[in-house]
């Protein structure tokens, strides 16, 4: 069976720390289609390096900005990853391989190795963190929503093996910067759900978020670094409902 065609998308805003990585763990694909918001770094200049299509775009949400980046793309398959994610070999044999059996899926899913300052985070509820990342563009769509954008699929879907590497959150800052922006939006998509914020979401959800991470997903066997991803990640719940309060306090 000859292998499908397959489109590698893309979107940024200054990712110059993260894009040649990205691409030359991509250099594979049959195309590579980048929707930039207007990035003030060298961005484009190093995808123009990989060839790859390039659509300036203002910024439209996590969700439609991937969508757009799909009906760009010129061919049925598509892989959707973020500029700060790589494809292993071993991802991309296992893909190969799933394709030459010739029973291939809809979609599939894809774990993902996420690494916190530098560390590979096992626990937490960090992995296998799996993403529906590789499916057919007649069949596949990212689902509209504020944050924590992820696809759907109309179809059947499988599972994939190995997993790609994402390399989060390499400082603190650079977390608590996105905790902000992530928490804003959270609380958005709350907002416009109708959903409130009481009492008990600005003190018990807060610590049973650190609970649930650092106890019954095992974040204590990461050490220091799992205090700190179930302080971070409850205070980021802590965020986004004290941002619900005041929408709803302002109206």
């Amino acid at each position: 069976m000859t292998l499908p065609k397959i489109s590698v998308t893309i979107i940024t805003h200054n990712e110059e720390e993260n894009i040649e990585n990205c691409l030359k763990s991509i250099k594979w694909a049959d195309e590579i289609v980048v929707v930039d918001s207007f990035s003030a770094d060298k961005t484009i200049t190093v995808c123009k390096k990989y060839k790859a299509k390039i659509i300036k775009s203002k910024w439209l949400g996590y969700s439609r900005q991937k969508n757009l980046a799909i009906d760009k793309a010129g061919n049925e398959w598509i892989l959707s990853i973020d500029a700060d994610e790589r494809i292993t070999k071993e991802l991309l044999d296992e893909i190969k391989k799933e394709f030459g059996k010739g029973d291939a899926a809809d979609g599939y899913y894809i774990a993902r190795k996420n690494f916190f300052l530098g560390k590979w985070i096992k626990h937490c509820g960090w992995y296998p963190d799996y993403n529906l990342r590789l499916f057919k563009k007649s069949k596949g769509r990212f689902i509209q929503r504020e944050v924590h954008e992820k696809a759907e699929v109309n179809g059947a879907t499988k599972y994939l093996k190995h997993p790609l590497e994402h390399y989060t959150y390499k400082t603190l800052s650079d977390f608590i910067s996105r905790l902000d922006r992530y928490s804003t939006l959270s609380a958005i998509e709350l907002h416009k759900k109708g959903k409130r914020a009481g009492w008990t979401h600005l003190t018990i959800r807060p610590i049973t978020t650190f609970l649930k991470m650092f106890f019954l997903k095992l974040g204590f066997l990461e050490g220091f670094y799992g205090i700190l991803l179930s302080g971070l990640y409850s205070f980021y719940t802590f965020s986004k409902y004290a941002k619900l309060w005041e929408m709803d306090k302002k109206g």
